[in-house]
């Protein structure tokens, strides 16, 4: 594993910061009938699959609050959520620490094994590349969040 595959990591968030700050802020809790979830949904849950991904949350890391699995985890939506959710000003700043946290790893770490193979990975290196894909797929959903609301103007 190389450095190459953290500088796609950050080509990739930063991308999806250039995707956020095209989104119409009323958008951010709109459900679209078109789609799953919503955005202020996918930027927390790209947050939290790459900090599981990347840093072993919940066990290996305490960067995140626990209950961000119960929020914005797989299987999870908005609907099921309590009143009080992080804001996306607090989610969009923890997505920035977090990339710089992962611009700092060093080479060696992603060659570390898993304890068992998970999405046909078996090294932190390989799940950095799922987590860089998620990212960009989420990251395409919110242009298609930007698209389908362009449309209806």
């Amino acid at each position: 594993m190389s450095k190459d595959l953290i500088e796609q990591f950050a080509l990739n968030r930063n991308m999806l910061f250039m995707e956020l700050d095209k989104l119409d802020e009323s958008l951010i809790d709109e459900q679209l009938d078109e789609l799953n979830n919503t955005v202020h949904w996918h930027i927390g849950h790209i947050l939290t699959v790459a900090e599981q991904f990347l840093f072993g949350f919940p066990n290996q890391t305490k960067h995140l609050p626990e209950e961000f699995i119960s929020l914005f985890g797989n299987g999870t939506k908005p609907a099921d959520w309590p009143e009080n959710v992080p804001s996306l000003a607090e989610l969009r700043e923890k997505l920035q620490e977090q990339m710089e946290r992962a611009m700092k790893l060093d080479t060696e770490y992603f060659a570390i094994p898993l304890e068992k193979p998970f999405l046909g990975q078996d090294t932190i290196g390989g799940l950095a590349k799922v987590a860089t894909f998620h990212e960009a797929h989420h990251t395409g959903q919110l242009h298609t969040i930007h698209l389908i609301a362009a449309k209806r103007k």
